[in-house]
């Protein structure tokens, strides 16, 4: 077994390439994106390649019981496309007596008998209908070359889960970390376990019902998944839990596709999904560090970037942002989410002119704008310059634990998003989409004929995606770091208060940003914590495998030969996870 300590000794050099690039947490999933690339795909199928073996070399991390979003940069018109491949929760309920019936705040308080604010992660009601499958599907439909199909894409995966794999690092000791929770979900022979225990680092595992489960897409595309047997699987793992899914539920589901939404800062555009998606934290946070730096005069290029003043603005730039992003966002199909409003360079900078440069406000709350008229994360860019930002996640390590027969994955829990709380816009609700903690994202320069790609770019792991890609960008920018320099430097999160015993464990119910404190990463050094504290901050010190906590980040840097003017990419990949880059 690996040791508590995750020891952060070794040194990992930008990787290079003049053609494509995939980036990964895992290696033999990078290796699944670079095949399906010399075969003649693009970025949009090798991500969907990339996404399947993900599903197997770090199942407790993805798989194609959660969801997905992607965005897509096409290199031919210059434009970003965006993808949500979320699931609603139940559409289509019905009572013993067959009769309509909704999913409510009622119904869970007094058939189920749940309290609290939040739904308990293990709940069948946290599954909401896993939507990966059909993103997956769906961006090799509107985003993919048409010169592989589907069963070309999923091979790599699927001989992986039939042949076996090695399992890394920082796999296996997740892994094992799960192992009770597993046993508990799931009677009998759990699928996931290797004679009944989490594999070591380095054993061969096999998943063959993974396999199976992705022969079925592969030959019958949505279908495959959403009915027959697979579907049915789900219904009966959901329903004999207490959980009211129903076939019809998953028979309904779609993907959707959407623009994104963004924010120009100093010459770059951000781009990010638009809610149900927590994007718009990012460029929320942003856009109030750019107003702090017209209000006072801050230069944040020439500040250092692991000194308390600094650290303390982008702290509270996420607590604001936190603070407005944890309220209003939901699923704006059913309730209307001013995006607009939110991102109005008037409303940021008043929600700027709250911070006080010498000391946390210890006040802050949602603002009220006017309307104006565990989780993967990967990176793809292809020969003609495409990208692919694309993410995938069962949210909490296996999601809910619960294993449908003969299938292979987990389904995920993302309904814990929930807030059951009466007449919040995010509380649960039928055929209703919760606040989705995961985001891709990318980042491009407007020129004369449209957009053109600068880094294509995430950082996974719950609410400190936002915060990690917040970081990211102000070290590509002010700080000219090279793209694996960017991931390599320490980070904060900002989360809410945990006993010591738990410091660094998932900010997973992130609510109320008055109470939230800093977790600071190994490398921080102790003056700075200490200049924080007398600032206001409650800090705390986080060390080996509990690093997780600040994601595992992946970026793809598109740059121009300075001689030449010929493309070179640019790519890192998180130390804090298993992966890297690969390309040529």
């Amino acid at each position: 077994m690996l040791p508590d300590t995750l020891p952060f000794i070794s040194r990992r050099s930008t990787v290079y390439g003049t053609h494509a690039m995939v980036s990964s947490s895992q290696p033999l999933a990078t290796q699944a994106g670079i095949e399906i690339l010399r075969r003649g795909g693009n970025a949009a199928d090798a991500a969907v390649a990339v996404a399947a073996a993900l599903n197997v070399t770090e199942p407790g991390s993805t798989g194609i019981g959660g969801d997905a979003f992607c965005l897509y940069y096409s290199a031919a018109d210059r434009t970003v496309k965006g993808l949500n491949g979320s699931g609603r929760q139940n559409v289509f309920l019905w009572t013993l007596s067959r009769t309509p019936a909704a999913l409510t705040i009622e119904h869970l308080r007094e058939v189920s008998e749940i309290k609290g604010q939040n739904l308990p992660t293990n709940s069948a009601h946290a599954i909401t209908v896993p939507g990966a499958a059909a993103a997956w599907v769906d961006t090799v439909k509107y985003f993919g070359s048409q010169k592989v199909d589907l069963q070309t894409i999923l091979q790599p995966a699927i001989d992986l889960a039939e042949n076996g794999y090695p399992v890394s690092e920082v796999a296996a000791y997740n892994w094992a970390a799960q192992e009770e929770g597993l046993r508990a979900a799931n009677k009998g022979e759990v699928e996931l376990l290797l004679d009944g225990h989490a594999p070591h680092h380095g054993d061969l595992m096999t998943m063959p019902s993974l396999a199976e489960t992705f022969r079925s897409v592969a030959e019958h595309g949505k279908d495959g998944f959403y009915k027959g047997r697979i579907a049915e699987a789900m219904v009966d793992a959901v329903r004999s839990r207490g959980g009211l899914l129903t076939l019809e539920d998953l028979a309904a589901h779609e993907s959707e596709l959407i623009e994104p939404i963004s924010l120009d800062y100093h010459g770059w555009t951000i781009w990010e999904i638009p809610p149900n998606g927590q994007g718009i934290t990012t460029l929320i946070a942003l856009g109030i560090l750019n107003a702090l730096e017209e209000q006072h005069g801050v230069n944040l290029a020439e500040m250092d970037p692991n000194s308390a003043e600094y650290l303390h603005l982008v702290i509270e730039a996420l607590r604001l942002a936190f603070a407005d992003t944890r309220y209003y966002v939901t699923d704006p199909q059913v309730q209307h989410v001013p995006v607009e409003a939110l991102l109005n360079k008037k409303y940021l900078a008043e929600r700027a002119a709250l911070v006080d440069l010498k000391r946390r406000n210890d006040s802050i709350q949602k603002g009220y704008p006017e309307e104006m008229g565990n989780t993967v994360y990967f990176s793809v860019v292809d020969e003609e310059g495409n990208a692919c930002s694309f993410i995938n996640s069962t949210f909490m390590h296996f999601g809910s634990h619960i294993i449908p027969e003969k299938c292979g994955f987990t389904l995920h829990n993302r309904g814990c998003n929930f807030v059951l709380i009466e007449g919040h816009p995010n509380c649960i609700g039928p055929s209703k989409r919760p606040y989705h903690t995961i985001i891709p994202s990318m980042i491009t320069r407007k020129t004369e004929n449209g957009h053109e790609l600068e880094a294509c770019f995430g950082v996974m792991g719950a609410f400190m995606q936002p915060q990690g890609q917040v970081q990211v960008v102000l070290n590509l920018l002010h700080h000219l770091h090279s793209p694996q320099h960017a991931l390599d430097v320490p980070r904060i999160c900002v989360a809410p208060p945990k006993p010591s015993s738990q410091a660094g464990g998932d900010a997973y119910t992130f609510t109320d940003v008055t109470q939230s404190v800093v977790y600071m990463e190994e490398g921080i050094s102790q003056e700075t914590s200490d200049k924080l504290q007398s600032m206001g901050h409650t800090c705390y010190f986080v060390y080996g495998h509990n690093r997780s906590l600040f994601g595992r980040g992946q970026i793809i840097q598109a740059r121009k030969d300075r001689r030449t003017g010929k493309r070179v990419l640019a790519a890192g990949s998180d130390p804090r996870g298993d992966g890297h880059a690969s390309g040529w």
